[in-house]
């Protein structure tokens, strides 16, 4: 039986990026991961009641916000628990998030001015799976650390 392992629902092509795209890996990719791991798409900002396409949002400290100024942090936060639960559920133990983002992004993020700078931090999201044991990486890491 394979592992587990959640995966951005953008990464395998699901058009639910925020702006009604996706940043889907290369087929060899994707087809090495499903050989390996049993995939779990999870979007947590849709999860979160987050339309799509959607204004674009970045995290400033604890709070995540529009680009034209609007407080999304609860719908980032019950994303990331709606996550996490599936997570749980069924016992995965990594987490293949898109970098960079408010709520997948780890290790960077983009510092909440909207001016493409991106600063070290993780998303909502893989945030609080990691504070849950599971491991999370960006899909950058995928040959080195999971093929």
């Amino acid at each position: 039986m394979k592992e587990k392992a959640l995966i951005s629902a953008c990464l395998i092509g699901t058009n639910c990026k925020y702006n009604g795209k996706n940043n889907a890996l290369e087929d060899a990719t994707l087809k090495a991961l499903s050989e390996k791991y049993e995939l779990i798409p999870v979007c947590p900002e849709a999860y979160g009641g987050l339309t799509t396409p959607r204004t674009p949002s970045e995290r400033r400290g604890d709070r995540v916000v529009t680009a034209d100024g609007i407080d999304v942090t609860e719908q980032f936060r019950k994303g990331a628990n709606e996550t996490l639960q599936m997570a749980q559920l069924f016992g995965v133990k990594l987490a293949i998030l898109k970098e960079n983002s408010p709520s997948c992004g780890c290790g960077t993020i983009y510092d909440g001015t909207f001016s493409l700078t991106l600063t070290a931090g993780d998303g909502v999201t893989a945030e609080l799976l990691k504070k849950h044991g599971i491991t999370v990486i960006g899909e950058s890491k995928l040959k080195k650390d999971t093929l």
